[in-house]
């Protein structure tokens, strides 16, 4: 879904958001597909308008200099607005660029909406929620990258690099 849809309906608004990282994910388009059709579902059984996806495609989530989707659908969120992504780990892989989207949607007065954590960010207890997830999703990354390490170290000591 890429094309704005009216906004004078009286309904609550919603603008997603999804990311894949490499272009295989693109290529195959099954994981943008699957998160865009998350989205729609949602929007529809809370009875809200979905205005527009935004998708960053081939992107890292290591920071949010490079994603231009996620920061054009950031600075459309006004009051009572929903920001809905599929997994946190799509908004971010990094702490700190985390915490800065969250405090972005705070400060529009919008809600942001994890499907796959099922975080609410309008109550204290939503807010530490999402503050914990940021934490393991850096620490996620941190792994992969020592993994990844790993694997190519041995490969080049074993020549099959």
């Amino acid at each position: 879904m890429t094309a704005l849809k009216s906004m004078t309906d009286s309904k609550k608004q919603a603008i997603g958001y999804v990311r894949v990282s490499t272009q295989k994910q693109v290529s195959e388009g099954l994981s943008i597909e699957a998160q865009i059709a998350k989205i729609q579902a949602w929007a529809m059984l809370n009875d809200y308008e979905l205005v527009h996806v935004y998708i960053d495609e081939g992107i890292s989530g290591k920071n949010i200099t490079n994603r231009p989707q996620l920061n054009k659908a950031l600075s459309l969120l006004k009051k009572d607005m929903a920001f809905v992504f599929y997994s946190l780990s799509r908004i971010s892989r990094n702490v700190i660029d985390t915490i800065l989207i969250g405090e972005q949607i705070r400060k529009a007065s919008a809600d942001m909406v994890s499907l796959s954590e099922k975080i609410d960010t309008t109550g204290a207890a939503g807010r530490m929620v999402f503050n914990l997830l940021a934490v393991l999703n850096d620490f996620e990354r941190d792994q992969v990258s020592e993994r990844t390490k790993m694997v190519m170290s041995y490969l080049r000591e074993n020549n099959k690099v």
